[in-house]
């Protein structure tokens, strides 16, 4: 269900990026130096869709094994679970944080927060500046996030060993 609400929220971006144009960094008003051009930018857009969605089509119809897994065509064993189930890529750091915490209640709590805490972040932001140009410690901390997601991710994919 989620690459149904990432698609439904790119169309509402379009539709309010086009409609109303993009902000600025440094807060102030740039109404006066927008031009309408948004019957243009929604044609641009739907030629991007339908280019898309032919290479989509064609890599479905006529190779639909191409990004398929090896681990997929073994026969199933209904004795153990096999070491290449795992959750999607975007659920893959809190699975890692799941696995880190050895109590389940605990485990669970942690996982929760850790998607809580990244909803919360826009609701935080009460600055009159939009951007993070004029902000470098900002800056800084935003890139520290984005590393240790993708080490969680990566974490996260790697199957469990020995003495985890």
């Amino acid at each position: 269900i989620l690459p149904f609400i990432v698609t439904a929220l790119v169309l509402v971006h379009l539709l309010f990026l086009h409609e109303t144009g993009s902000n600025n960094p440094s807060g102030l008003n740039s109404d006066s130096d927008k031009i309408p051009f948004h019957p243009y930018y929604t044609i641009k857009d739907l030629l991007g869709v339908f280019i898309l969605l032919m290479v989509l089509m064609i890599l479905v119809l006529f190779f639909p094994d191409i990004l398929g897994d090896p681990d997929n065509y073994t026969p199933a064993n209904p004795l153990n679970t096999p070491a290449h189930i795992k959750p999607e890529w975007y659920f893959l750091f809190a699975y890692a944080i799941l696995r880190s915490i050895p109590n389940k209640l605990g485990g669970v709590l942690a996982l929760i927060l850790s998607i809580l805490i990244l909803a919360a972040f826009p609701l935080l932001n009460s600055s009159k500046q939009q951007g993070l140009v004029f902000r470098p410690i900002t800056q800084i901390l935003y890139w520290f996030l984005v590393a240790n997601l993708v080490i969680l991710t990566w974490i996260g994919g790697q199957p469990v060993e020995y003495p985890f």
